[in-house]
């Protein structure tokens, strides 16, 4: 947990983001597309050189493998041997069965390179944290930070009636927003609606999650988004608010999820950037080419880089 997130020397910070990888068990087929998932991962991984990788959840199938922690250990074996700071967050897959959260964070939290940890235990979800990055000239300590990055547990499935999948609860909502107003006290910045770049502006933020909130179908069908969308925007039905804290926050530029894998377009909306990766594993449905999303934020910044290496090594901007 001392590894330092900070931005280069030229201004600038690069993410990877992998999501869904769903590695399985360890029958013959799902080996084998496994093993191209874990090739595809070690080649982006060489030719970016990220400053960090965050996976997005559905890091593996839980229900009818009979071991999901060695399945999980292989998801992140490659992330791993890379020596690069890593986060994640957990999507519906990875703990629906014969494993928990608490249990895959442990395997996690074994790695001296991951960042990821469980969070406050007094609100839904194991992965609710934030993360700093210092800026490159700055000395240790927060008057250094120069981005934030945070991380929610989007659930699993919604209970019934209403079904579908889980959303972000209140609670976690309401410690975004208290997250959100401490890193503004801690770095002389501020928070609130209306604020944008320049002094006294936020602190650049982005955001990750697995499933989608209902806004990532809003912006589509406003027409304000550009990439592919092949498949429903498999968003929970009940919207607890948030999109709408952090507009009111005014710090995220951006969000970053996974789940859908035929979906892969950004769109902005009220400002905030939804973005879905790319899917990454190859034991998983899905159209599209394998591949993972790439973030680049510019110290002093309001706004970032992104674009989708595919495996082909194909650049979608």
């Amino acid at each position: 947990m001392s590894f330092d997130l900070k931005f280069n020397e030229d201004g600038t910070f690069k993410i990877v983001q992998f999501t869904d990888m769903h590695f399985g068990d360890d029958k013959e087929e799902a080996r084998v597309k496994d093993g191209k998932t874990t090739a595809l991962v070690e080649r982006i991984i060489a030719a970016e050189k990220p400053d960090l990788i965050v996976l997005t959840g559905d890091m593996i199938w839980s229900h009818g493998v009979p071991d999901p922690k060695a399945g999980f250990r292989r998801a992140i074996a490659p992330i791993v041997a890379s020596g690069l700071p890593w986060a994640a967050v957990f999507g519906n897959h990875d703990a629906e069965a014969g494993v928990t959260r608490e249990e895959l964070l442990d395997i996690q939290q074994q790695y001296g390179t991951c960042l990821s940890v469980a969070g406050p235990a007094d609100i839904h979800g194991t992965g609710n944290y934030v993360l700093t990055v210092r800026g490159s000239g700055s000395a240790e300590g927060p008057e250094g930070e120069g981005a934030a990055l945070y991380f929610f547990d989007s659930g699993i499935n919604a209970p019934e009636p209403i079904g579908g999948y889980a959303w972000i609860h209140p609670d976690q909502v309401n410690w975004y927003t208290q997250q959100a107003q401490q890193l503004a006290k801690r770095t002389g910045t501020v928070a609130g609606v209306g604020k944008g770049a320049g002094a006294g502006s936020p602190l650049p933020a982005l955001a990750f999650f697995h499933i989608p909130v209902p806004e990532y179908d809003e912006v589509w069908n406003a027409g304000l988004a550009t990439g592919t969308k092949e498949e429903k925007v498999e968003c929970p039905k009940i919207n607890t608010g948030l999109f709408g804290a952090m507009v009111h926050m005014g710090d995220v530029m951006g969000t970053f999820v996974g789940h859908d894998h035929d979906n892969d377009y950004c769109g902005t909306l009220h400002g905030i950037r939804l973005c879905y990766g790319r899917v990454t594993g190859y034991n998983c449905y899905g159209k599209l080419q394998r591949g993972a999303r790439v973030i680049r934020l510019t110290e002093g910044k309001r706004d970032f880089e992104t674009w989708i290496v595919e495996a082909d090594g194909g650049i979608v901007r």
